[in-house]
């Protein structure tokens, strides 16, 4: 459905009818090219989508992709205006008591004098992000539908960095408990966080090239003051990927490690299983012995026979402890 709609003249709100008629005021001649229609929507059904498309006259290579909602990571330029971008991005959400990160999607379509943004799914952190960019004392709407584009991006990233955070904290837990011998760490602890650290770089990680072509002199976003803004905003999209690349590493290390101690503990278990296997054997092995109760055995008939043959039994096993004991096996 539509969730709001509005022309921005000057950086300033206005409230708009019909799409296409306020869209043919904002394109008349002379009017500003700053001045926009932003449209939301958040899961829209088809009919909604095809009103929204049919209104707008929007390029149909935009249309297709964003229909599908379910797109990979992409900011790319479209059509023959410099100004007409479609942009993919992944939005995240952390559990913190499944320490699960749940993944959806916004799709921004951009045109001259015109911003769609679709949200597919719940995991969308941007309630508020057009109040907060009307709000703004030096709000950037001024200057065009890219700061539509800039103001989603920037939110984004920036639960991109919380998450970084968690994720950092987590594995902070985890490399302490396995180096520190905690031995409270489960394999599938660390195999679930090291899945989540790929999803979390699989959303991340296709930004990096576009944010830096937004923020380059060279590149397609004309505003000097709007590239200023896509490099502060790709500047933190590469300190959350060194960390996620550097928690992957980390992960494998301490997946290595974890697998080795209980490698080595299962070999001590070993051990132990088999000292006390020796021990309890050659007790048996005596019992055995003298159990067979044949005739010519003269112990049988010898008063000490019995307390000699468990004296022999203590003994041994008295012998084989302190062996063992000495060799690291107990």
């Amino acid at each position: 459905m539509i969730v709001d709609q509005a022309v921005y003249r000057g950086g300033r709100r206005e409230e708009c009818g019909d799409l296409s008629e306020t869209l043919a005021t904002l394109r008349a001649p002379g009017a500003p090219d700053e001045d926009f229609l932003w449209v939301g929507l958040k899961d829209p059904g088809p009919e909604e989508f095809d009103v929204v498309v049919r209104e707008l006259d929007l390029h149909p290579l935009a249309v297709e992709d964003a229909r599908s909602g379910d797109e990979r990571a992409k900011i790319e330029p479209y059509g023959e205006s410099a100004d007409s971008f479609f942009a993919v991005v992944k939005t995240l959400r952390y559990l913190e008591a499944t320490s699960d990160i749940e993944t959806g999607e916004v799709v921004v379509i951009l045109a001259p004098h015109i911003a769609v943004t679709l949200r597919w799914g719940e995991v969308a952190p941007l309630a508020g992000l057009r109040q907060r960019l009307e709000e703004h004392e030096h709000s950037l709407l001024r200057r065009g539908p890219v700061s539509v584009l800039h103001g989603v991006l920037d939110t984004v990233v920036d639960t991109y960095v919380e998450i970084d955070d968690e994720v950092a904290r987590d594995l902070t837990e985890i490399e302490a408990d396995v180096f520190g011998g905690g031995n409270r760490t489960h394999s599938t602890t660390i195999y679930r966080l090291k899945r989540e650290v790929l999803e979390f770089r699989r959303a991340a990680a296709p930004l990096r090239v576009p944010l830096q072509t937004l923020a380059d002199d060279e590149g397609p976003v004309r505003d000097p003051e709007m590239r200023l803004h896509f490099r502060d905003v790709s500047d933190h999209l590469q300190e959350v990927l060194q960390d996620v690349e550097s928690f992957d590493s980390l992960l494998s290390d301490v997946l290595s490690a974890h697998l080795s101690q209980i490698g080595v503990q299962q070999n001590s278990d070993m051990r132990r299983i088999s000292a006390w296997a020796a021990m309890i054997a050659v007790p048996t092995l005596i019992a055995g012995v003298y159990g067979m109760n044949f005739d010519h055995m003269p112990e049988l008939h010898w008063a000490f026979g019995y307390p000699l043959a468990l004296l022999v039994m203590a003994v041994a096993v008295g012998l084989l402890h302190r062996s063992f004991r000495r060799s690291g096996w107990l």
